[in-house]
């Protein structure tokens, strides 16, 4: 990768993982599968979820929209990766940064917002089954579903706004496959990166605040289960509620670790390896973790890829002849 001049450009270049022109393209393959498997697997959950009326529950709207927030937030990162790999040149332009920045914060915000209001409605499922059909209507979900999506635009906006009113004195060049703001404050001059670091903080404490509300809706969950009888409803009800619990998980914990450890000067490939944790492979293994141990969720996905209308029929059934057959 050539970088030339870089204090005069008005964009900036994106290292990615290495200068070796092979480990190009097996980055740039490496994420392209990534990339598809993705799509396809949020993708089918979207279709199924929208047009089986066996999943029109609250959950799976709230799951429909997981996947949405899925397949924008892998389309805002990954693409640019994979081109700039493929052409040898990191360059991005400064309006192409800005608006990745703007839409990676607004997509990780609403996902975390939604797995918030996901943890709620097991809480209400679990605990308050009788008063659940009440608490959990079609208006109060939309309502929950219309708030993610406006409240993500309050931390992309701050947070983007203050990241780039920092003058930037260091060469424009950002240790990262993707737009981050950690690699922007270290290019700042003198104390101009403080007005960064508290938005930062402040998008940090509501995720917290998030975390916590999801950690107290499942310590609720886990002693209503572990009071039940019946050892077939406690599997089934960890076998909902696991998958959620192992999404959030990773996410957030990938996340917290990336953007709270010390900044080094000289950052590694392992911190870019770090990063994938939590920008491509949550999107990607959502669909899977989601669908594991739902038999239901299995039993639509099979019929849906056997379907006459299902455009990938006869791919699917060249690679996989088993489907056929269970």
């Amino acid at each position: 990768m050539i970088v030339t001049n870089v204090t005069t450009v008005s964009g900036f270049f994106l290292l990615g993982f290495s200068d070796s022109r092979e480990w190009q393209i097996l980055h740039a393959l490496i994420f392209l599968v990534l990339y598809l498997l993705g799509l396809a697997g949020n993708f089918i959950i979207i279709t199924i979820t929208t047009m089986d009326l066996h999943f029109q529950s609250p959950m799976y709207y709230f799951l429909k929209q997981l996947s949405l927030l899925d397949l924008s937030s892998l389309s805002v990162t990954v693409p640019q990766s994979i081109h700039n790999s493929l052409t040898g040149s990191g360059y991005i332009s400064y309006a192409q940064c800005v608006l990745q920045v703007f839409f990676f914060i607004y997509l990780s915000w609403a996902e975390v917002a939604i797995l918030t209001v996901m943890s709620y409605d097991r809480y209400v499922a679990i605990c308050l089954p009788l008063h659940y059909e009440v608490i959990m209507n079609p208006r109060m979900c939309r309502w929950a579903v219309t708030a993610v999506w406006l409240s993500a635009a309050i931390p992309g906006t701050l947070c983007t706004a203050t990241t780039f009113s920092i003058r930037f004195c260091r060469a424009k060049i950002i240790h990262q496959f993707f737009c981050d703001i950690p690699q922007f404050l270290k290019l700042s001059c003198s104390n101009d990166y403080l007005g960064g670091i508290g938005a930062v903080a402040f998008t940090a404490f509501v995720g917290t605040f998030c975390f916590t509300a999801i950690c107290l809706s499942y310590v609720q969950i886990f002693s209503t289960v572990l009071k039940m009888p019946s050892a077939e409803g406690r599997s089934k009800v960890f076998s909902t509620c696991l998958p959620h619990l192992s999404v959030i998980s990773f996410y957030i914990s990938t996340g917290i670790f990336a953007y709270l450890k010390p900044n080094s000067d000289s950052p590694t490939a392992w911190d870019i390896i770090i990063s994938m944790f939590y920008t491509v492979l949550p999107p990607t293994l959502n669909p899977i973790i989601y669908s594991l141990r739902n038999e239901a969720m299995e039993r639509a996905v099979r019929k849906l890829l056997l379907s006459d209308k299902f455009p990938g029929r006869k791919l699917v059934l060249s690679c996989c002849p088993e489907i056929a057959t269970v």
